[in-house]
């Protein structure tokens, strides 16, 4: 890799576990935020917003819960911690790292509706991203390795696929074939992060990025090929109706300076959203409508904010002392 994505990807490893950067322009203080201890709710319980506790405590780092129309209100805190965490149809994802183990490895753990383990495999890296395709059934994750062939002194990613239906397990999309201005690209450094699935459990879409440039990628998974659609797509989060990808854009020769935007795929259009500042983060869907992510305080807590996915309106602050925000959705 080059010295740009170098920069990028250890500015993304110092953070803890979550591959959030510190690029929040502006700080903001919050009250203690009351905890209550869980499960009062499960992840079937309709009307809560999912998210990974940062707030300082016992609980930092746990799994923990809000009604999505009470955002203030006292969260319900489970009893597992994660580093990255999503939620569809009733399933959980949490992605997280072994601590003390070195070369660094990590956990993907499968949850069942009450937040119990009932899969888990390990593999080395450090966690980034965590996703689950609306349906529940395929677990997506992006992690942080060291030590490619091409690039033995600097950091790649490994972006994997496990279906939970047929159990294949797709350690990393590095293989997949892919297009690129219409031919058939090779290249030693390709490099894939932040894997969306379409409702169909077929599309897909992903940042490959190769040669200093970034690709948003369509994959079909059970043709298991691909096509780049757009240049400077990073971290795509495809809307619940499929129509739309919120993703982050880069403003600034820095490779630490990101704009969230909303690209519709009918139209190829790209609308900058209200939200200013850098947002280092796979955005999800509040709903059609709204685009939710996390800012970090630069302190080691962040904040879950929400903007409209209009380009319209503002952003304002939806839960303190959060990141990875994971409403569940049933399969469409």
């Amino acid at each position: 890799m080059s010295g740009r994505w170098l920069a990028l990807f250890v500015a993304m490893m110092l953070v803890t576990g979550a591959g959030y950067t510190w690029h929040a322009r502006k700080r903001h203080a919050h009250a203690a935020v009351p905890v209550a201890p869980g499960p009062a709710i499960s992840l079937r319980t309709p009307g809560y917003l999912f998210f990974r506790n940062t707030t300082p405590g016992p609980d930092v780092g746990r799994v923990a819960a809000v009604p999505i129309d009470q955002p203030n209100a006292t969260r319900h805190v489970f009893d597992i911690s994660c580093d990255r965490f999503a939620v569809a149809a009733g399933t959980g994802l949490c992605v997280r790292m072994q601590p003390g183990v070195l070369p660094p490895m990590s956990d993907i753990l499968i949850l069942d509706e009450d937040l119990r383990v009932v899969r888990q495999r390990s593999l080395p890296g450090t966690v980034s991203r965590a996703q689950l395709s609306p349906d529940g059934k395929l677990a997506l994750w992006t992690l942080f390795v060291v030590g490619d062939d091409y690039s033995a002194d600097t950091f790649s990613t490994r972006a994997g696929i496990w279906s939970l239906t047929t159990g294949e397990f797709t350690k990393s999309l590095e293989e997949l074939p892919v297009t690129v201005d219409g031919k058939r690209y090779f290249a030693s450094d390709v490099n894939y992060w932040g894997i969306t699935f379409a409702a169909d459990e077929t599309h897909f879409y992903a940042t490959l990025a190769s040669k200093g440039r970034t690709h948003l990628v369509q994959g079909d998974y059970r043709l298991y090929r691909g096509r780049a659609l757009e240049e400077n797509v990073e971290c795509p989060s495809l809307s619940p109706d499929g129509k739309r990808i919120a993703f982050k854009r880069r403003e600034s020769p820095d490779p630490g300076i990101w704009r969230l935007s909303v690209l519709d795929l009918a139209t190829r259009t790209i609308t900058p959203l209200a939200e200013t500042r850098s947002v280092d983060d796979q955005a999800a869907w509040l709903d059609d409508g709204t685009v939710m992510y996390a800012l970090s305080r630069g302190n080691g807590e962040s904040d879950v904010w929400s903007t409209p996915a209009d380009g319209a309106g503002e952003a304002r602050l939806l839960v303190a002392g959060a990141n990875s925000p994971a409403l569940m959705r049933s399969s469409r």
